[in-house]
Order: structure tokens, then sequence, then C-alpha cells
């Protein structure tokens, strides 16, 4: 027999179906009812039913089908599938709707969707603007009430039914290492949502992510993040697939729920990002807090006003890094580096921190991060734009967007995303630090701080918002939080307003949504709490 090619994610689910067909690879936990569990045979087996579908359904080498599911088994089953079949995935987090929606679809040019019932309303309301839809094969999970039937729907055929029935292997229809994957698009902050066009190989090294992370043999990590976001696949389920780990994955995040979870599958590290960690240190102390098996925390964005506290409360470690889905990678293993730093190139990549003409900033400048391979020049292909691909990888540097620094060791650190810095009375803030002081206060359940244009129409000036989710709404007192700030942070850090909110609007990878805030932010408008004339 050939040795597989495991930089081919079915090549290495085929691989490990041959040698640990039976190990329980993958479980999906679902509250109070009984998890769902996979082993390598069972992904194996299902993903080839799911292939033999896309086959039966006119699919081709290279041709394109959206993937709306919640973290389900046939979510991954579903992308091996795709694997399998030498197509293409477009994974679409499960709450898109309207025109966004029918961009990714239109714009990938899918010639089908793999969806669950939860998601059917939504492309109900789309489908006579996806003429070019050849089928629809619908996931029955009555998770939602209300949520229609898969047969209930016309023209939609049930996944159940793939799943039900055995067929004959599909082979033959990959080439190899460099076929796409999947199109994993951005979140359009500006302008339509670009696709990233994801090879198999990239998927491969998400797979040796791993040890680069230090994960142990015995390693069990949890996740509850989206798969529809590189994180979840690359630090999560990759690794996991690779090395037999074992993973947990939950439908979605729940803060309240994470360490019970941890606790009752005895999961020794999960993921996260920022501004999830912030919510999980603001629910209530409690006694436990250090009683869990978790020894380390993957962490994309712990904000540095509560790291110590975090591994302290919770008794764990931070292992931080910073990725974004066009590519760029640095790693700050534990007890190296300053905390607040994201850590320094992975070996082969170079990165600096640049001006606005390219030149490299010196240490403590603040400038844009931008990397490429050791010696080499970057390359990103945006799907049918080549002129965004030549922008992002200008001069032969990955663009990140972002803005940050180092020190003079080389230690890099994450300063503010382009064009969204906070600046006031003269002075930038640190949003992290006022989270923290807000997020210690009792009763408070979630906290993210933004900016808004000064009052004072001052250029650049921005005033803070402290956007707050309160345990009890008709009992909050801004009065409490205005004090706690005016207490803990300089003068210029103090929240001109605090917006009270039901919830933090957030991505699939839990990073919060300003836009909608501040669609809903105005001074007058009602939960807004101006902050009181200093006494």
């Amino acid at each position: 027999m050939a040795k597989r090619d495991e930089s081919i994610l079915a090549e290495l689910v085929a691989a490990r179906a041959e040698t640990k067909p039976d190990l329980d690879v993958l479980t999906f936990e679902r509250g109070d009812d009984p998890p769902e569990v996979r082993t390598y045979a069972d992904l194996l087996r299902n993903a080839n039913r799911i292939g033999a579908a896309l086959v039966r359904h006119g699919l081709e080498r290279g041709d394109r089908f959206g993937l709306m599911l919640r973290n389900h088994p046939e979510y991954v089953e579903t992308m091996i599938a795709a694997s399998l079949t030498g197509t293409v995935f477009v994974p679409i987090d499960p709450r898109t709707r309207g025109e966004k929606l029918v961009h990714f679809l239109r714009h990938s040019g899918s010639k089908g969707l793999v969806a669950a019932d939860y998601c059917l309303p939504a492309f109900l309301e789309v489908r006579s603007s996806l003429p070019d839809l050849r089928f629809v094969l619908g996931l029955d999970t009555g998770e939602e009430p209300g949520a229609p039937t898969v047969t209930s729907v016309a023209g939609v055929a049930p996944l159940r039914e793939v799943l039900a029935k055995d067929v004959p292997p599909v082979e033959g229809r990959i080439a190899g290492p460099a076929d796409p994957l999947q199109i994993l698009y951005t979140s359009g902050t500006t302008g339509d949502p670009k696709g990233v066009v994801f090879q198999n190989a990239r998927f491969g090294a998400f797979a040796m992510l791993g040890r680069i992370l230090g994960y142990r043999p015995d390693e069990r990590p949890y996740t509850g993040l989206s798969l529809t976001h590189g994180n979840a696949q690359a630090v999560t389920l990759g690794p996991s697939l690779h090395m037999g780990l074992r993973a947990v994955l939950s439908r979605r995040f729940t803060k309240s729920r994470l360490w019970d979870i941890c606790r009752t599958h005895g999961c020794t590290t999960f993921s996260l990002l920022g501004g999830m960690a912030t919510a999980i240190y603001a629910e209530p102390r409690r006694p436990n807090d250090r009683e869990n098996p978790v020894r380390m925390v993957i962490s994309a964005g712990m904000p540095r006003a509560i790291w110590k506290d975090f591994e302290e409360r919770f008794g764990v470690q931070v292992f931080e890094w910073y990725g974004a889905v066009e590519g760029g990678l640095a790693l700050k293993p534990i007890g190296q580096g300053p905390i607040g730093s994201f850590g320094k190139p992975a070996p082969g990549l170079e990165m600096k921190i640049v001006d606005e003409e390219g030149n490299e900033c010196p240490a403590h400048g603040v400038g844009e991060i931008v990397s490429r391979p050791a010696g080499g020049k970057a390359s990103v292909e945006y799907f049918k734009n080549e002129e965004a691909s030549r922008a992002k990888a200008a001069g032969g540097w990955l663009r990140s967007g972002d803005m940050g620094h180092r020190d003079e060791e080389g230690w890099f650190f994450f300063d503010y995303r382009k064009g969204g810095g906070i600046r006031h009375d003269g002075e930038f803030v640190q949003p992290d630090k006022v989270e923290k002081v807000i997020a210690d206060q009792p009763g408070v359940t979630d906290v993210f701080v933004y900016g808004v244009p000064a009052a004072s129409g001052a250029p650049g000036e921005k005033d803070v918002v402290a956007a707050i989710v309160p345990t009890d709404p008709t009992g909050f007192d801004p009065g409490t939080i205005f004090a706690a700030c005016r207490r803990g942070l300089d003068p210029a850090s103090v929240p001109q307003y605090l917006q009270v909110v039901d919830e933090i609007p957030k991505t699939a990878s839990e990073k919060p949504q300003e836009r909608f805030l501040l669609e809903r932010f105005a001074p007058d408008a009602p939960g807004v709490h101006r902050r009181p004339a200093a006494r």
C-alpha cells in the first residue's frame, strides 16, 4: 500500500482509521443531553458517505459548496468529505442571514449547501437569489424550537438518509496537498468579506501546530469556538486528529459552563480569544475556581491587565500566540517573555513593525505588524480578488492590518487594529485595563470597551464607551461603575459613557462586533449613562 500523505485531511483520517480505528478522537458535548462521540473509523465511514452524495449531486473536483452548521460531528465529516472528493467547502457562520449569506454562496460560486435545520429559515429568505444552487442537504437536529424539519422543506434532502447508506469508497478525486480544501471568508469589517483560499496543505500545517504548542500525548483539548473559524480548526481539531488527542467540542461557547465541561470530560487545555477571557473573568468568583483539570490555556489576545490574575484565579498557565486567517504566526511559550507580549515569530518566519512608508520602526515605535517566510515572500490568495491578494502581500510582506510594537529583546505586542485605536485627551487608552476594572465589579457579567467620535470634536480623539451586560439590568447602578473606574484608572481612561446591553454581539470566533454597538449608541439612547461631572 502506498504511503498516505497526511498533509491531506482525508488521507490523515484514513491513516489513523487503519492504526487506531476505535479511538474516540472527537466528543461533541451537548449540555444535559448525552454527548456524540466519533472514532476515526466513524469519521472515515461517514465522510465517505457524504462524499459519495456530493459526487452524486454533480460536484466536480474544485467545485464549491456551503457548510452551515454549528459544531456537530457532521461538520467535521463534511470537511473530510470535501478533502476526499477534491471539492471545496465554504464555512458559513450559522447565524448568517440576508445579503451576507447571498454574498458567501454567490461569490464563492457554491453549487450546493449543507445546513442544519435551524439555518433553513435564513436560507429560505434568500433562496430565490441563488438560482445556481443545485442541491441542499439538511441536518435535522431538533435543537431550535420552531425550526422546520428537513423533510418539510421542498428541495432539501435529509443528510441523515445519506449517512444511513453504505456506499463504495470514493477514490482518486484529489490531486494532492495543493488542491484547495476551503474558502474561509474574513469578517468584512472594511468592505465585503474576502474569501481566503486554503489548500489541503494548510490544514496539514494546522495538524502540526499541536507540537509547537506543546501538547502532550495524553492532552485532552477543549473548544467552544465555531469550526467556521480558523482558530478551532488550527488549535483543536487539526492537532487532535493528527496526534489522537481525544478533543471535546461544544456546539458553541458558553462561559458559565466552561469549567464544568472541562471537569466532566477531564480537559487539560482549551482555546480562547481576547474577548472571551474578559467574559470568563467577569463571571462571579467561586470557591472551586482552581479545582479543574486544565493546565494550559491557548490564548490569542489575553488582555495584559487580567493575565496574571486569570492564571492565579483558575490555576492555569497561558500560552499566548498570534496569527491571522491569511498567515503569520508568533508564539509566547509559557514562562517566556514579558506579560502582554504575543511572542516572537515562529521558526521559519520573519516579523517586523513598519511605518506608513514601510520603514522598520525602532523598539517601542508603534506601526503595522508584517510578516513573511524567512528569506522569502509572503503570498495570499483571495478568491476572485487578485487586486486584494497583491495588496495584502505588497513588497513580499503580509500586511496584517494590526498595529503593534516590539521591545529591545524582540518580543512583539499588539496595540490596536489599524484605524481602531482609542485616544482621549491626547492619551492612548488601553481597553483591557478599563475592562478589568469593570469586570471586577459585582453584577457585571460581560464588558467590552470601544470608542466613539469625541463630543469635543477634537481631530483623532474618541470618547470611551463601556458596553456592559449586567446580571440584573433592573438593579444596575452606573454610579458604582463610574466610581470604581475613577479609583482604578487614570482620568483619560474613565469611560464617558456606559452602554447597558443584553449581550455583547460577537462573531463566530467570539470577537466583539463593535459596529453593532455603534449602531445602537447615542448619548441619549435608552440604556446609555453619561459620566457625571467629577465633584
